[in-house]
């Protein structure tokens, strides 16, 4: 994910918020979702990546039983913080953390990308989040196929390999080329293996569509947009446009394979700067999801294409380029009236980092954003990356929002 990417606010009543210890402000494991006297709703949630073995498993060549006591140890952390909800990245880099009939298997296991790793991730991961009480949300990267641009270091039988035409080398990765239409019905074939195969509880997309600009570089899909892109009156538009087809076909399937799983996605948290579109955030960002990435992440949620949004909101409260204060009522201006949830993506990564700004030296930062959130009720949560940095805590920042905000277990919303 994008998640290592970029007027003072302040309320009264937060001044007086004493530093509670890790110790006592981690609160105990309650009753699973559902229990007798829960009233409370809303999203608590989680990532755990595994694109470069980011939070899991910590390295790649490890035993099954080894791998397992990991990932039970990530669930047991958002169960004591009283999370409701993990979402786990089960297709990073076109493969599979399952057995699936169309991708090899992923080598942030194994070592070695088609080796089997002895047991089902995917189906473990499912079965002992529920028996905890926690959902667990399906992860996928559309497009994204190596984090290097060597075709070579696929394994021969890898599809990227037998579809050359599909792949553009952009960056130094390789990327599915989203202007092709067999592209698209084939990573969706890929993911809905898993839909199909597991009672996942979400599906969910991060911020990687068309890739993040590189300086220099040109994403060479000239040959898909003469094939494709009549009628368009830009080759922005007709990007614009695959990545809708992505979000819309996805979205019907997964109803139509598994109703009762809702399908979200975590964009860059910038839409568009009021400086280039009068609808757009109070912001001076980079980067802008509908003009880089392609990604009209403010229609999908107007339009209710899709079930959730959860916006990497990864700064700070009061920084001039991306204030964390103007962009929260923002994204909730967009989700007012829509039957797409708003939940918050929330940058713990950051809590404690000396590279990061004084801001996230205070362990009550993100505290304070879920107060801020409190005052809008289209913000129905927030998702913490990720999940290394949870069970690190690294100055208690997340043990400051369990003893100020999860003082009781809550129900993800339905």
């Amino acid at each position: 994910m994008g998640r290592v990417s970029r007027r003072a606010f302040a309320v009264a009543a937060l001044s007086a918020l004493t530093t509670a210890s890790r110790a006592s402000a981690v609160p105990s494991a309650d009753p699973a979702p559902g229990a007798p006297g829960r009233a409370l709703t809303e999203m608590r949630g989680m990532w755990l990546a595994t694109v470069v073995n980011r939070d899991w498993p910590t390295r790649q060549g490890l035993s099954a039983s080894e791998q397992r006591a990991e990932l039970i140890g990530h669930l047991d952390t958002a169960v004591r913080y009283r999370l409701n909800t993990v979402i786990l990245q089960v297709r990073p880099t076109a493969d599979a953390l399952w057995p699936s009939a169309h991708e090899p298997w992923s080598q942030y296991l194994s070592g070695s990308q088609g080796r089997a790793p002895g047991w089902d991730p995917l189906g473990t991961a499912v079965k002992e989040a529920h028996a905890r009480g926690l959902e667990l949300h399906a992860w996928f990267n559309p497009y994204r196929v190596a984090v290097h641009d060597e075709p070579t270091r696929l394994i021969p039988s890898h599809p990227a390999r037998r579809h050359p035409d599909w792949v553009v080398p952009y960056g130094g990765k390789l990327y599915y080329n989203p202007g092709l239409p067999q592209v698209r019905a084939f990573v969706q074939d890929a993911m809905m293996d898993a839909v199909a195969k597991y009672p996942v509880d979400g599906v969910h997309f991060d911020d990687y569509f068309y890739p993040y600009p590189v300086a220099g570089r040109t994403f060479d899909d000239a040959a898909a947009y003469r094939a494709h892109g009549g009628g368009f009156s830009s080759r922005a538009a007709w990007r614009r446009d695959n990545i809708d087809r992505l979000v819309r076909e996805t979205a019907a399937r997964v109803k139509k394979i598994r109703p009762t799983a809702r399908f979200g996605i975590s964009p860059f948290g910038v839409w568009r700067n009021a400086a280039t579109d009068p609808r757009g955030s109070d912001t001076r960002a980079g980067v802008q999801t509908y003009d880089d990435l392609y990604a009209d992440t403010r229609k999908w949620v107007r339009e209710g294409w899709i079930d959730y949004i959860v916006p990497q909101l990864y700064w700070n409260i009061g920084l001039a380029a991306a204030d964390y204060a103007k962009l929260l009522p923002w994204w909730a201006d967009v989700a007012k009236g829509s039957r797409t949830k708003l939940y918050v993506g929330e940058a713990l990564y950051k809590a404690g980092d000396p590279a990061q700004p004084a801001a996230w030296q205070d362990a009550a930062e993100l505290s304070r954003h879920l107060t801020l959130a409190e005052r809008h009720p289209q913000v129905r949560g927030h998702v913490f990356f990720a999940a290394k940095d949870l069970a690190e805590d690294r100055i208690g920042a997340m043990a400051r929002v369990a003893a100020d905000h999860y003082g009781r277990p809550a129900d993800p919303p339905r």
